[in-house]
């Protein structure tokens, strides 16, 4: 789908090359749309050696067993996403430890999902009862047996036999963050 009017001033927009690339771009205020992108973020909770995971009520991929996760929002920084989908869908309360894995799927909606690996805080597991009609820790073992998305089964496998912490929040910096969320190895 084109972008015909500007978001920013409401103008048409016109094609023009920029970067040897055609892109959409204002004609009155000169506002470029770079694409459309959306930005995931997934949790890895292990309590006692079990991961929490929701089973999905809505597509895709309704019926599959997944790790906690969603969409940010515009102005939400990216740690709170997580953190707020967590206890949206589940109840359970975490904090985050670093990021353990990204997922890039270009296509016309550019998705990238950053998975991060979660510190429990305390909760019990409850679906929400829209976006997820079940939630629960499950061992390695239980899991052999339930409907696991293999995305899923890739994350829990990087949380589980990772080889390093992963990205971690990087607080001791002299730059100001205003918000923004630095990570480092």
């Amino acid at each position: 789908m084109s972008v015909n009017y500007c978001s920013s001033c409401g103008h048409p927009m016109e094609t023009r090359q920029l970067d040897g690339v055609d892109r959409r771009v204002c004609t009155n205020c000169n506002a470029v749309h770079w694409g459309n992108y959306s930005i995931g973020v997934g949790a890895l909770v292990i309590k006692d050696d079990k991961v929490l995971l929701v089973r999905r009520a809505q597509e895709p991929g309704k019926g599959n067993w997944t790790n906690p996760g969603g969409y940010i929002e515009q102005l939400e920084p990216i740690e709170e996403t997580v953190v707020r989908e967590v206890l949206e869908e589940t109840g359970v309360h975490t904090k985050v430890k670093g990021i353990v894995a990204l997922r890039d799927q270009p296509r016309n909606i550019h998705n990238v999902y950053i998975a991060f690996e979660m510190e429990y805080v305390d909760g019990e597991p409850k679906a929400d009862g829209v976006e997820v009609d079940g939630a629960g820790f499950f061992s390695l073992e239980e899991m052999k047996t339930m409907q696991v998305a293999n995305f899923t089964k890739w994350l829990v496998d990087v949380a589980v036999n990772g080889r390093n912490d992963g990205l971690l929040p990087d607080k001791e910096t002299d730059i100001p963050l205003n918000g923004n969320g630095l990570f480092r190895v």
